[in-house]
């Protein structure tokens, strides 16, 4: 790992509106991350922002995913800036946003070869038509869609279903009450409650044929004591030391390939001091 480029990606257009007429904070957290000297604390280079399109809070079941039209072109937009940076010899660094801005990531790596994913989030992120009535918010599907799971307006952008492989797939971190759909898949993971007792050795990547990961924390990893500035804070999660300690591990480890972070709401953090953890764990983690 090398070569630091952040790029914001501020899109909040695959999650729930948090009341009515209001607007999920997470765009924010890059200019949050700036404001705190993120740029210069991780010697990165400057991607850019990439710019997402109109949030819609009106939806209903049955309507398929919230704001999907926007979603499919952000996730070509992020792509190709992904892509870009990777070109150029630079290892991307995205600033979300909420977790749908994984798929930009994944069909970037996607259309490049075979590559997998470390999924460090508290949740499964795995609703899909196969398992729930209804699908809705991105946030809570990208990692089904990115798995070949749903429409193909997302799911199979440019004819590239899955963008990853069920068997490419690391979940870190995720709350045991939340894995039974992921052991039923066969989807590898680690829960929090393990992570804990424990730093694993992981066996990730795990396949010879694979050309590299990608590396994605959703900060509700966390447990809520040290960041509870997210849409679905749940107990039981990781301790700060615990999270930088799998990142280093991750990231130091050949193949890695990029790395972004998702959910953090600024909105909810009015004091400021959840950012600062936030900024220091990413220091920790990537320098």
């Amino acid at each position: 790992m090398g070569n630091l480029v952040l790029i914001d990606a501020p899109s909040n257009l695959g999650l729930r509106p948090p009341a009515e007429g209001a607007v999920p904070g997470c765009y924010k957290t890059p200019g949050v991350l700036r404001d705190l000297g993120i740029l210069d604390r991780l010697g990165a280079a400057d991607g850019g922002v990439v710019t997402p399109g109109r949030y819609v809070g009106t939806w209903s079941p049955g309507d398929g995913v919230r704001n999907s039209a926007a979603i499919a072109s952000y996730t070509r937009a992020l792509a190709a800036r992904v892509a870009a940076v990777r070109s150029a010899g630079g290892f991307p660094v995205v600033l979300g946003g909420d977790c749908s801005i994984s798929l930009g990531a994944m069909l970037a790596l996607r259309r490049s070869g075979r590559y997998g994913i470390a999924y460090l989030d508290g949740h499964d992120d795995f609703r899909h038509l196969g398992i729930a009535d209804h699908v809705g918010a991105a946030a809570g599907e990208d990692l089904a869609i990115m798995t070949g799971r749903g429409a193909g307006d997302l799911a199979d952008i440019d004819g590239l279903r899955p963008y990853v492989r069920d068997s490419d797939v690391m979940v870190l971190g995720v709350r045991t009450a939340e894995s039974a759909d992921l052991r039923a898949a066969g989807i590898p993971f680690v829960t929090s409650e393990a992570l804990m007792a424990s730093a694993p050795v992981l066996s990730f990547p795990s396949s010879p044929d694979l050309d590299g990961f990608w590396v994605h924390v959703d900060i509700d990893v966390l447990d809520p004591a040290y960041v509870s500035a997210v849409d679905s804070p749940d107990p039981g999660g990781l301790d700060p030391s615990t999270l930088v300690s799998v990142l280093r591990e991750l990231l130091a480890r050949p193949g890695a390939a990029g790395f972004e972070l998702t959910v953090f709401d600024p909105d909810l953090d009015p004091d400021g001091h959840q950012a600062e953890l936030v900024a220091d764990i990413l220091e920790r983690s990537l320098r």
